[in-house]
């Protein structure tokens, strides 16, 4: 076991890392390797929310207009299991219309947001972004609050939007966010 930025980490397989007991904090597998985290704080929580609420808000809109039928629903903290070993559990997402499920969704959401705190490091971020996009997402999203920035990632390329700018994406059309209410 290694210990990293306050992360303990674990090699796993998918079947041992189900069987864990629960315990504060988040937990994630990457690649085989267990990702424990310390328990969100709130002001996390509230940014997570707050993009959780606009975006479910704007989608159901789309929806009603015949808009956006690629995508499904929009959760929080809900859990997606990758082919292999890796479950990973996006602080907010958005899935593809139709997407798999069993006990969590199979295969990445369309869209994946992390709210990134002090105890993620960039480079389980960066594998993060890596096996979203390998299992089928369209766009990652990273809300940095200390910087109060977000980047927006599509396959190849990645839109850094700052404090005065607005999160915004076409697969729903008609969605801004303002990164200052996000944060606020």
């Amino acid at each position: 076991m290694m210990v990293h930025m306050g992360t303990t980490r674990t090699m796993l397989t998918f079947e041992e890392f189900e069987r864990l007991p629960d315990q504060p904090g988040k937990q994630e597998l990457l690649r085989g390797e267990l990702i424990d985290l310390p328990p969100i704080e709130l002001r996390h929580n509230r940014i997570a929310h707050r993009i959780f609420k606009q975006l479910d808000s704007a989608l159901s809109q789309a929806h009603a207009r015949g808009e956006a039928l690629d995508l499904g629903e929009v959760f929080i903290e809900m859990g997606y299991q990758l082919a292999g070993h890796s479950w990973v559990q996006p602080d907010v997402s958005v899935t593809h219309a139709g997407q798999g499920e069993g006990k969590y969704f199979t295969g990445a959401p369309a869209i994946a947001i992390e709210v990134v705190s002090p105890s993620n490091s960039a480079e389980d971020m960066d594998t993060k972004a890596e096996l979203y996009f390998q299992f089928g997402a369209r766009e990652v999203w990273r809300v940095y609050p200390k910087t109060r920035r977000a980047v927006v990632h599509v396959k190849g390329k990645a839109e850094v939007a700052t404090q005065h700018d607005s999160l915004s994406t076409p697969l729903i059309p008609g969605f801004a966010m303002s990164i200052d209410a996000a944060l606020a």
